[in-house]
């Protein structure tokens, strides 16, 4: 007989964590805290566990990720989601810590696929910077919008300030993101891309940061972590056009206005295929969708050439 692999969930909060372990019915709770964690990998340990699943909580997860790994544990990342979507198929509409744990040892023993977390210095540094980047083009961007619609002399004024005071911060982060790029083990990676035509330095960082898998995953694989893979939609007689949904938003976003670029300074591999698809009928989404699907296949294959030679 086989036996079942131990499994854990773990819900992250700020103050603690609380954990599920099947199959079975162990409960625990814990302090997030240096001697919290140190109790936690004991308590696990004693179990048996062996793979554990944690949930991405805008940070939070960072620590426990960091001590569980070291401890010598299989450690997963599992999208959120995709947990609560388990939970409702369940027929779980609460929403407690207890709850969400245990959702997450259920999504872990479902999806053992899943890849272990391994911990990256230079690449969680780098995810800081471009997260702060996001957030303060965000805020540029509601700026711009409110001095399109303000008329007061001095709301302007201040809002002007607050422009380029944000603007001088993305600068100074561009910058920064960049030394540190170069001067870590992320460097060899970022000079490939940049040699590559329509890749600016905004998108290999991203790339770096938010797509890993770039240059190991299959084109199927990677197109549906972007989100540029059409989902088939397909039931008894009917099956209607295939629907683009999930993926890595951060990285949509970038790769589009990339490819935006590529197709505007004629880059051979996707102005062409574009143009022949415009010329098909097909509707400047589906066009557009689709050269962002090849671009990111052509730097994949790119990445792992070079990777290998």
């Amino acid at each position: 007989m086989i036996s079942e692999a131990i499994v854990a969930g773990i819900d992250v909060s700020k103050d603690r964590l609380d954990v599920h372990v099947l199959p079975g019915a162990q409960v625990l709770s814990v302090d997030h805290a240096p001697k919290g964690l140190a109790r936690l990998v004991g308590l696990l340990r004693r179990l048996g566990v062996q793979r554990i699943g944690l949930e991405a909580s805008g940070g939070y997860e960072r620590a426990a990720l960091d001590v569980l790994a070291q401890a010598g544990f299989a450690v997963c990342l599992v999208p959120p989601a995709r947990v609560r979507a388990l939970a409702h198929a369940l027929g779980r509409h609460a929403k407690t810590d207890p709850i969400d744990a245990r959702m997450i040892a259920c999504y872990v023993q479902l999806a053992p696929g899943q890849h272990d977390y391994q911990r990256d210095p230079a690449r969680q540094r780098l995810d800081e910077l471009a997260g702060l980047r996001r957030q303060l083009i965000a805020e540029r961007n509601k700026l711009v919008s409110r001095l399109d619609i303000a008329t007061d002399t001095m709301v302007r004024r201040m809002l002007a300030r607050m422009h380029t005071m944000v603007g001088g911060h993305i600068a100074r982060l561009d910058a920064e993101i960049a030394s540190h790029i170069r001067a870590t083990h992320l460097k060899a990676r970022y000079e490939i891309l940049l040699a590559v035509a329509g890749v600016g330095p905004v998108l290999a960082a991203t790339l770096l940061c938010d797509l890993p898998e770039l240059g190991h995953a299959t084109p199927k694989q990677l197109a549906s972590l972007v989100g540029v893979a059409p989902h088939a939609r397909q039931s008894g007689r009917t099956a209607r056009p295939g629907r683009c949904s999930g993926g890595r938003a951060s990285v949509r976003n970038v790769l589009y206005m990339a490819t935006l670029s590529a197709l505007k300074a004629r880059s051979p591999a996707l102005r062409t295929f574009y143009d022949r698809l415009r010329a098909n009928g097909k509707p400047f989404k589906v066009a557009i969708n689709a050269a962002m699907r090849k671009f990111i296949t052509i730097l994949s294959a790119i990445v792992k050439q070079s990777t290998v030679a």
